[in-house]
């Protein structure tokens, strides 16, 4: 008999124990998925983790894993505040969208963007405040009518993929583009570019921007009283009530923050490797960050190394369906498990499986 017993605090070595057992297992249960596929599983998982990063082409996969990691980690540091107090903002890829929409606006409206210094620096502020206000939606609502910000911020989501399909077939289509969908390429343009900022080592601004959000989330939850408000509100609500903290001023608070950086992370995006506002110009970034959030246990450091290894899962699963064949639903299905082995195994952070007769006892 199995049965599982509440333990009396927490776990700290399960805690940080369970990220590391959760991609060991990601790595046996997605070879047997390659092995069903009829790939060597060995070969399959060594193109995914080891070739991008010491192969023949690691050089340029190095360059490509950081134009990766750097929304996902944006996104991410943004998400993890809001998650640590409680609130559940699962809509990040909508404000993404919305984000990449506003600053791809703002940077064509200036065509045909001769050297003007300031136009990328608008588009910046443009894209950051379409996140905010979307992510406001649900914080709103949240605050003024009780609704679940988890159900609006989510359905948000395809409202958002319906505005860009609409300002890709009509208000920023290109007029040169012969009728087909799509912007004009703001990377043809130095003054709305997000280009490298050194040759082949994929570091553009995007990328300082995650380094950035980085270290200010580290300092928000460390060193700030607003940081220590939202561990309080996550740990225990009715303490932090207690303690004075304002429920409202919270929500806003960590909605519109997670907001912005997806929407700084959506106009970084359109405006370097992405280039332009298409109908497919969304990945999947806002929900992997998700991913991302969780498996640095929401915190800023963690997540920078878990973006940078769901980065290296994006790189190696492009190289696998190259080289090996393997489909893109496989390489999803593999993403979508370190998820799934993640919560699975964070169970025995609070909870110790009792076997046998002491299970029975």
């Amino acid at each position: 008999m199995i049965r599982l017993e509440k333990r009396p605090q927490p776990s700290r070595a399960w805690s940080w124990a369970t990220p590391v057992v959760a991609v060991l297992t990601t790595m046996i249960a997605g070879g047997l998925l390659f092995g069903a596929l009829g790939t060597d599983p060995l070969v399959a998982i060594r193109t995914i983790f080891w070739d991008p990063v010491f192969g023949e082409f690691a050089f340029y996969y190095r360059g490509q894993l950081l134009v990766k990691a750097g929304p996902l980690i944006l996104i991410a540091v943004g998400l993890a505040m809001g998650f640590r107090a409680g609130i559940w903002n699962i809509g990040a890829e909508g404000q993404y969208i919305i984000g990449a929409i506003c600053g791809a606006a703002v940077g064509l409206a200036f065509y045909p963007m001769e050297a003007r210094w300031l136009i990328f620096p608008l588009m910046i502020l443009a894209g950051a405040l379409g996140g905010y206000l979307w992510a406001m939606i649900p914080g709103i609502l949240r605050t003024k009518f009780n609704t679940n910000e988890i159900l609006v911020s989510l359905l948000l989501v395809y409202v958002a993929e319906q505005i860009l399909a609409w300002t890709a077939l009509g208000p920023l289509r290109n007029p040169d583009g012969a009728g087909f969908p799509g912007s004009r390429n703001l990377r043809q343009y130095d003054s709305a570019a997000n280009n490298e900022l050194i040759a082949g080592w994929g570091m553009h601004w995007g990328v300082v921007a995650a380094f950035i959000a980085v270290i200010l989330g580290y300092i928000l939850l460390s060193r700030h009283i607003m940081g220590f408000n939202i561990r309080l509100a996550g740990q225990s609500p009715r303490a932090a009530r207690f303690a004075g903290v304002n429920p409202t001023r919270l929500i806003l608070f960590c909605l519109g923050l997670s907001g912005a950086l997806a929407g700084l992370a959506g106009v970084f995006e359109v405006a370097g490797p992405a280039g332009q506002i298409s109908i497919d110009f969304n990945v999947g970034y806002g929900f992997t960050a998700i991913i991302v959030a969780f498996l640095g246990r929401l915190h800023p450091v963690g997540i920078l190394l878990a973006g940078l290894l769901m980065a290296l899962t994006y790189i190696g699963g492009e190289a696998a369906q190259a080289t090996l064949g393997l489909p893109a639903a496989a390489i999803q299905a593999f993403q979508g498990m370190l998820l799934f082995f993640l919560l699975a195994f964070d169970v025995l952070t609070n909870f110790r499986i009792k076997l046998g007769r002491e299970a029975h006892a």
